[in-house]
């Protein structure tokens, strides 16, 4: 079968699904990767046919352009920008190009990443079956726990269960500008006003997440076409990152991340740093990304090390704890290798990720608005020298290695696109 995927641009997007796309191939299906031309590097590099799109309206380097704005942004600030200056644009080239490059290249079906808000009209429009990936953290939009983009901890009571539910409304407003480039498309396409219904354009073959269910906040209706899936990475077609492996020196290893794109807030990283120093007995390797000069980070411990990339899942099988932004992949490749974790969530899904990390109790959970030194210091002595978090670290290493991820997300996809059913448009 000739399967298309179209990943989000974005490394804890890509990751995953191209995980996912090598497996699939690997069964023998044609695999091609559908992209903005910024994402070629990492889909070639994970040895999968790249298809560009939209190379006039986000050509090579304008996304690192588009997102550079929010790395010193946090919260609601920065899904209220990243929603109004690159979802809805992207969506508006994507509405606009996708419908070419489906009919050009003959893809049979679609595995898609439902960041993308609303392209599954896509596909529906064109009667092609279309399964959705979570490689984010999934939505719950029943109001039975939060939405991810709040901290809030899992309450049943009414009144949580009415503060969830206003929450999905708050999600929802920031999507306006991307809910008008939909609508547009739809019009144009003449797709009946419905599918603006929560929920109404989810794939009815199957949607699976990659959060295994053991960390998700229990009780969720699901459909039944919602599958449980677990993480979707294989240690592989990733491209190689440089380190300075000769300088770590035997001490118990601290691996510190805030992620690739909201990364440049400095007193975040100043606080690691600080609270590392006085920590003698483990050294820091610090991941700063491209917003961060590290040479502003100074003074810094002796014996940190502090890069630009890191190849994050050789450290963390060597890591006692893992300093986070919580962002999902980040958050499961370190469960995976049984590793502890103090989370600072900044935007996106990130506060859902971490409010799941303290429900769990793999971690402690620390505002980015409020971080110090001390507060840092106190949480990453708490998580070492208390061996519960690294006891409940360790049952979810065992729920991961059991859930085979990739293989069952594989199965579920094959067995949805095997059933032929193509839904008319709506």
């Amino acid at each position: 079968m000739k399967i298309g995927f179209i990943a989000y641009p974005a490394s804890g997007h890509l990751y995953p699904m191209t995980a996912l796309a090598r497996k699939l191939q690997a069964r023998g299906h044609e695999v091609i990767c559908i992209g903005v031309p910024d994402t070629e590097s990492a889909i070639r590099a994970a040895g999968l046919t790249f298809i560009p799109y939209c190379e006039q309206e986000f050509p090579s380097g304008s996304l690192a352009e588009a997102y550079a704005p929010i790395a010193k942004m946090h919260g609601m600030k920065v899904v209220t920008y990243t929603c109004e200056k690159v979802f809805a644009p992207l969506a508006r080239a994507a509405f606009k190009n996708l419908p070419r490059i489906l009919q050009d290249t003959g893809i049979e079906a679609l595995v898609m990443d439902p960041i993308h808000f609303f392209l599954e009209l896509v596909p529906i429009n064109m009667s092609i079956p279309y399964v959705q990936v979570c490689c984010a953290l999934h939505l719950d939009a029943s109001g039975t726990t939060p939405p991810f983009i709040f901290n809030w901890p899992h309450e049943t009571t009414p009144e949580a269960v009415s503060r969830n539910v206003e929450g999905v409304h708050q999600v929802v407003q920031t999507l306006s500008q991307v809910l008008i480039e939909a609508t547009h498309y739809a019009d144009s396409a003449g797709l009946r006003s419905a599918w603006q219904e929560p929920g109404s354009t989810q794939s009815k073959l199957a949607v699976i997440t990659q959060t295994p269910k053991e960390f998700d906040f229990p009780g969720i209706p699901w459909p039944s076409q919602f599958h449980y899936a677990g993480p979707l990475h294989d240690d592989e077609g990733r491209e190689p990152v440089a380190f300075p492996w000769e300088k770590l020196n035997g001490k118990p290893l601290i691996y510190a991340s805030l992620g690739t794109l909201v990364n440049g807030l400095d007193h975040a990283y100043k606080a690691i740093l600080e609270a590392a120093e006085k920590l003698q007995e483990v050294q820091l390797v610090l991941s700063v990304g491209l917003s961060i000069n590290p040479d502003d980070l100074r003074p810094t411990p002796p014996d940190a090390i502090i890069v630009r990339a890191a190849p994050q899942l050789q450290l963390l099988k060597r890591a006692a704890l893992c300093i986070t932004h919580a962002g999902l992949n980040t958050t499961l490749e370190a469960l995976a290798q049984g590793v502890p974790m103090v989370a600072v969530p900044i935007g996106y899904d990130q506060p859902g990720v971490a409010a799941r990390i303290e429900y769990h109790r793999v971690g402690r959970s620390l505002e980015i608005a409020a971080l110090t030194r001390e507060n840092m210091l106190e949480a990453i002595r708490e998580v070492l020298k208390n061996w519960s978090y690294r006891a409940r670290a360790r049952y979810f290493q065992k729920v991961i290695k059991r859930t085979r991820g990739l293989e069952v997300a594989a199965d579920r996809i094959e067995e949805a696109f095997k059933t032929g059913t193509i839904f008319p448009p709506i």
